[in-house]
């Protein structure tokens, strides 16, 4: 895989500021910046609740492996990830191998708040989104935590600070 050590990929749950933090990674390090849902939407051309809907999570995060593998290869670029992938046992094991895998935290309330704000968020649909967040981070957090190189907190934070941080903290 060529020179992943010049990428930099953000895990963390659904609104933890991910793809805005992303964003603005990229700019201030002069980097591509990627999202992988963004990508699945664009080449699929239909929604990620669509995805779920017609091909389960097992699908999606099938979906979701292509689109990082393709973009590991290449040099000097943000990735923000969905909330999931570190379910993925491949997904996990190649972001394992990685020296830059930054977790932003977020704690349910923040989730909550900036999550639902969405329809975009398949597993929040027809739930309680207090109590799916609470069961998807009982699983998700040991991994991403166990996978990650740089934790930041993010709460209550703006993504700019937390580019910046991140910035910091890879020196």
């Amino acid at each position: 895989m060529a020179n992943q050590s010049d990428n930099i990929i953000l895990i963390g749950p659904m609104g933890s500021g991910k793809t805005s933090t992303g964003r603005i990674l990229a700019k201030e390090m002069g980097f591509d910046f990627i999202d992988t849902d963004e990508k699945i939407v664009e080449s699929t051309g239909v929604s990620i609740a669509y995805i779920f809907d017609v091909e389960g999570e097992s699908g999606f995060r099938k979906r979701e492996h292509k689109e990082l593998m393709k973009f590991l290869g290449k040099d000097n670029m943000v990735i923000a990830t969905g909330g999931g992938i570190i379910t993925h046992d491949k997904s996990r094991m190649i972001l394992q191998g990685h020296k830059k895998v930054v977790y932003l935290k977020t704690s349910i309330e923040k989730q909550i708040e900036r999550a639902t704000v969405s329809n975009n968020r398949p597993l929040l649909i027809d739930t309680d989104p207090a109590s799916k967040l609470q069961e998807l981070m009982l699983t998700r957090e040991p991994l991403y935590e166990e996978i990650s190189d740089i934790k930041i907190d993010t709460n209550d934070r703006r993504p700019n600070e937390i580019a910046l941080e991140i910035i910091d903290r890879l020196r």
